[in-house]
């Protein structure tokens, strides 16, 4: 490619005689409104030129070749070289396969790391990747055309003559499929239907809109809400054995959007180790076995708070101990425990404060969520109870942050928070279809780095894995999750530093010093033992910007 220094594109090609200068401006106008828009795509999408005359000229000025791919140019299918989900990162698109090279089309925006990504994941397989680009807006459209094509295993068919045929084909699929959440989506001129598989949306079906209307009154009869309400309501579907389904429906400018919650009546709680979770079992004990003390665990939405919370409790479960939980709602039941759902008559702090009437050892409340709930919760730490919870923090030390923003204090939060545990959910990497390759000298810098920022040795001798895909993985390249983790033990300068109002900055500073290691170090070390890819772990932490 040729990296010496040049004009920029709309200039070159006013001196090439592609456009002229009005053109130029008209481009302009629109990229304002359009600020992600690059030039060269935008003189496509406003018709200035011939097409193929413009990305011929593009390719010569950045020094690739340019070509209109169209559908016809397309003599292979994209998963048999990669996944959907690797060609849509890096906006690539193979397209041809000639004498052991194949051709692959990029966005005319050229990104260097992605072209060495899709090279070498080309490479292991014998192939010599020879580089074209064409518009962004192209490879955008491909890549929505073989959404389709990648999601027909779903199974979701319009061929059911009632509605009620319809909504059971889709909840089974979705069940059938592993899905946590399954969406349906009034559009301007279709019902969508997609499902959220290992935390990524997939489009399982597009259904006619006059089927609309039946849908939606056979998802509110099955789910026990009001017919005639055009606003938002809550339900549960309970009709399907070993579920139990929460339903939340919200009006939207094409009618109403339905989201529904499989959550499975009797699923097998994992070991804490088996979700990911690092160090040793002595190492855990130091972190959860503790009296007058409170444990928390933070994350986002949607990043499996509460699928700790149940494994540490069924870890810590014995006939000795009385172990209460409140929670919004009970998503799984455990024998021996006495657990409590929250519903609109009661609240996590009102329950809580019943539970300590109630002789307990252990108690988990799902959620602090206001002031209340947290001076109850540090009381019950206080008074010689063990309390576990979840907080939305960004990171575990900023745990300490929110409980103080709660407007507890710092005594109340140094004498009683014991530990505090922060995770992410990143995609394993699918076990049919994964393919080995070393690490390439762009990643070993990478993790190098990381582990010099935090003093960690990384053992890079062996090998990583390439997220192909697969009929077994829905041609992702992974298949289910594993948890990524940070764990902070509050020490007792840890404890001074926070008594003395230290900021979250000087606290992580400090915690550093000691045995603290953020949620990349564990991310990190699950890509270099086989679990993830470095590529997945940057999508969650972005560790790369």
């Amino acid at each position: 490619m040729d990296t010496r220094k040049r004009q920029p594109i709309g200039v070159e090609l006013v001196k090439r005689g592609i456009v002229n200068q009005r053109d130029i401006e008209n481009a302009l106008h629109y990229q304002r409104e359009h600020p992600d828009k690059k030039i060269g795509d935008i003189l496509y999408l406003i018709n200035a030129t011939d097409p193929n005359e413009l990305i011929g000229a593009i390719g010569e000025i950045i020094g690739e070749r340019g070509i209109l791919l169209t559908n016809d140019k397309i003599k292979l299918k994209l998963t048999d070289y990669f996944s959907l989900d690797v060609a849509q990162k890096n906006k690539a698109i193979p397209f041809e396969v000639v004498s052991g090279k194949i051709k692959v089309c990029f966005a005319n925006t050229v990104d260097t790391r992605s072209m060495n990504t899709i090279k070498l994941l080309l490479l292991n397989k014998g192939l010599v990747m020879e580089t074209y680009i064409t518009f962004e807006s192209e490879i955008d459209r491909v890549l929505r055309s073989m959404e389709g094509e990648v999601t027909t295993d779903f199974e979701v068919s319009e061929n059911n003559d009632t509605a009620i045929g319809l909504v059971d084909s889709i909840i089974k699929t979705g069940i059938k499929r592993r899905a946590s959440d399954i969406h349906i989506e009034p559009m301007a001129t279709e019902l969508r239907i997609r499902y959220r598989i290992d935390g990524e949306l997939f489009t399982a079906a597009k259904i006619k809109k006059e089927k609309q209307q039946q849908i939606i009154g056979r998802l509110k009869a099955i789910s026990n809400m009001h017919q005639e309400k055009q606003e938002s309501q809550d339900g549960r579907i309970l009709v399907y054995e070993d579920y139990n389904i929460r339903v939340s429906s919200q009006p939207n400018v094409y009618g109403e959007k339905f989201v529904l919650r499989l959550l499975k009546k009797n699923s097998n709680i994992k070991n804490i180790f088996d979700l990911g979770f690092p160090g040793t079992e002595e190492e855990l004990k130091q972190s959860i076995q503790k009296k007058n003390s409170i444990t928390i665990i933070a994350a986002p939405t949607g990043e499996g708070k509460t699928t700790t919370l149940y494994s540490i409790m069924d870890y810590l479960n014995r006939p000795e101990i009385n172990i209460t939980t409140i929670e919004d709602p009970v998503e799984i039941r455990i024998p021996g425990l006495n657990q409590i759902e929250i519903d609109n008559r009661s609240s996590f702090s009102g329950s809580l404060r019943t539970v300590l009437r109630q002789d307990p050892d252990i108690i988990l409340v799902g959620e602090i969520r206001d002031t209340e709930t947290g001076e109850i919760a540090i009381q019950a730490g206080q008074t010689g109870h063990y309390v576990l919870s979840t907080i939305h923090t960004i990171d575990s030390v900023e745990v300490i942050t929110r409980l103080r923003k709660m407007g507890l204090s710092d005594y109340d939060i140094s004498s009683t928070l014991a530990t505090a545990i922060s995770q992410r959910l990143v995609r394993r990497l699918c076990p049919k279809c994964k393919q080995e390759r070393p690490f390439n000298e762009q990643e070993r810098k990478r993790i190098t780095t990381i582990g010099e920022k935090y003093n960690v040795k990384f053992d890079l001798a062996g090998t990583t894995y390439d997220a192909i895909g697969c009929k077994y993985c829905n041609n992702t390249g992974y298949y289910e999750r594993i948890g990524i983790f940070e764990v902070l033990n509050l020490t007792d300068e840890i404890k001074e530093a926070i008594m003395a109002g230290k900021s979250s900055l000087e606290i992580r500073k400090l915690a550093l010093q000691q045995n603290y290691k953020p949620l990349v170090v564990d991310g990190v070390r699950k890509v270099v033992n086989g679990y993830t890819t470095l590529e997945e772990l940057n999508r969650k932490l972005l560790i790369n910007s």
